[in-house]
């Protein structure tokens, strides 16, 4: 059950749901209800099927490029950590994303559902945590559940997204963004140790 729910905060942080509020306020700023309700739901599925593609497609990208578990966790562990680094220091999640708005016509699917919802980071972040050398079939169902969860938890949020912006604020929201960025780099120094470790306990 702890590892449940270590599981789930740890993809709130890298999919940062709050954070993607923003951006989709400014994406539909041009809708009606309507479409806006149409916007978030789609954008939601689509973020999901880009994540689960990767669950399902990349470890064997990797395994056909004959990266080992080692370098991948260290070289996943390094993205992620650089990923954070652009929460806690950049612009912020919100800023750098509403800034890429061009096309009002297709926001559902960029920025709202890429990069914003199925971010680099959270691409990453699921191919790790459903790697099969170190995961069974069932602890991978059981992550795929939980990123529909939080998924889930992001398309609620974007329905009542004027009411969570009033009542958080765009400066909450990037303050969050950041203690989100904090955890996301724990995980992913972890993850670079933890690389390390094992790299040379081979060696040795």
């Amino acid at each position: 059950m702890t590892e449940i729910i270590t599981t789930i905060f740890f993809l709130i942080a890298v999919i940062d749901p709050l954070g993607s509020v923003p951006v989709y306020l400014e994406a539909t700023k041009n809708f009606d209800k309507h479409h806006k309700r149409k916007i978030a739901i789609r954008a939601s599925i689509v973020a999901f099927g880009v994540l689960l593609f990767f669950i399902i497609i990349g470890q064997l990208i990797l395994e056909g490029m004959a990266v080992s578990l080692n370098a991948f966790q260290i070289s996943g562990g390094v993205i992620l950590f650089l990923f954070a680094l652009t929460m806690i220091f950049g612009d912020g999640k919100p800023e750098s994303e509403k800034s890429q708005i061009s096309d009002y016509k297709h926001v559902a699917i960029f920025p709202i559902a890429i990069p914003s919802i199925a971010s680099p980071g959270a691409i990453m972040a699921v191919v790790l945590m459903t790697n099969n050398n170190l995961y069974t079939i069932q602890q991978q169902a059981v992550t795929t559940v939980l990123v529909v969860l939080v998924i889930g938890l992001t398309c609620v949020l974007l329905l009542v997204a004027n009411i969570v912006q009033k009542k958080v604020g765009e400066y909450g929201i990037t303050v969050i963004s950041k203690i989100m960025g904090l955890i996301l780099a724990s995980y992913a120094v972890q993850s670079i140790l933890g690389g390390l470790r094992d790299f040379f306990t081979v060696l040795h």
